[in-house]
């Protein structure tokens, strides 16, 4: 319909503008609304909009198994189709080995990286533990009475909680991690106390954080990060230091054209003052990377997440 319309349009002599050529795209968020992949997609939804780089734009939610389970429906579904992307990033990676899925980001287009977001750890207000050296207390005097609520088993989340133990000299195979879809249910389970702490991106527990319902008590940076009053975790004597990062991508069998077209829209957006302003306001670092770059990096990436996951005991 939308070729016949721009055909009669074309034949009646009627300019096109920008926007009226402008994509409309369908972006899954592999995941539960509320966490990660969630905002970010949004967050996409929002500037491709404002910014007229999209015509229209659908956000849809496939959660479970650390977005392998959208993925494989990505995979099957948007065959040779621009209009659909899927946002993913280094939970994926992991998911996808821990899980041992069928489906690999081997078989889609990657677009770009474009954010990086540290780990924080929280405890509700009333947790006994203080600090990070409450927490590794408690940890080295009983792995298991400390459970950790986060995403998907063996994303960044599990993966930063593994690296923690394994600082701090405990086996990271003994951690108590509890999986969650997303950042919501999470949220409730560390509220409601029912587990000891929790361990995400800054921006899924911001809001918490302010109104005194959670207790920041460390970050994976190197260092400090302005505007989050929290230590390093290397501050607190625990030498781990880590970032998560999301991206986006197209479908398989895309055409050179369909790709370059899609990256245009994606870079346009990454500049844009909507997407800029918001991640200044979700504390995400641009760390924005496309072409034969993201996929080299990605391809390291894979590698070394690979090596983390076997030192720490979830793949073998």
């Amino acid at each position: 319909m939308r070729k016949l319309l721009l055909a009669a349009l074309a034949a009646g002599g009627i300019a096109l503008s920008g926007s009226a050529l402008a994509a409309d795209y369908k972006i899954m968020a592999p995941a539960a609304p509320g966490g990660g992949w969630d905002q970010t997609a949004r967050t996409m939804q929002q500037a491709l909009q404002d910014e007229k780089i999209s015509g229209s734009v659908q956000v849809v939610n496939v959660p479970g198994a650390g977005g392998t389970i959208g993925l494989a429906q990505f995979v099957n579904g948007a065959k040779g189709d621009p209009s659909q992307l899927i946002v993913g990033g280094y939970v994926m990676v992991g998911a996808i080995l821990t899980n041992a899925s069928p489906v690999t980001l081997k078989q889609v287009t990657p677009i770009a990286r474009l954010t990086g977001e540290y780990e924080v750890i929280v405890v509700p207000a009333a947790s006994d533990i203080k600090d990070m050296a409450g927490l590794v207390a408690k940890l080295k005097a009983d792995p298991g009475s400390v459970s950790w609520a986060g995403g998907s088993a063996g994303g960044t989340d599990h993966i930063t909680a593994g690296l923690i133990a394994k600082a701090a000299g405990v086996d990271p195979t003994k951690v108590n991690y509890v999986a969650f879809s997303g950042g919501g249910e999470a949220l409730a389970a560390i509220l409601g106390g029912q587990v000891t702490v929790g361990i995400s991106g800054y921006g899924e527990f911001e809001s918490q954080i302010q109104a005194g319902q959670l207790r920041l008590i460390g970050i994976s940076s190197d260092a400090r990060v302005a505007g989050i009053d929290a230590p390093t975790f290397k501050e607190s004597g625990v030498d781990v230091a880590i970032q998560n990062w999301r991206s986006v991508s197209a479908g398989p069998d895309l055409s050179a054209d369909q790709v370059a077209a899609i990256t245009a829209d994606i870079q346009k957006m990454a500049k844009s003052k909507t997407w800029q302003d918001a991640l200044k306001a979700k504390g995400w670092a641009d760390t924005y990377l496309d072409g034969d770059a993201f996929k080299a990096q990605l391809e390291k990436d894979i590698s070394a997440t690979e090596g983390i996951l076997k030192e720490i005991g979830l793949v073998k």
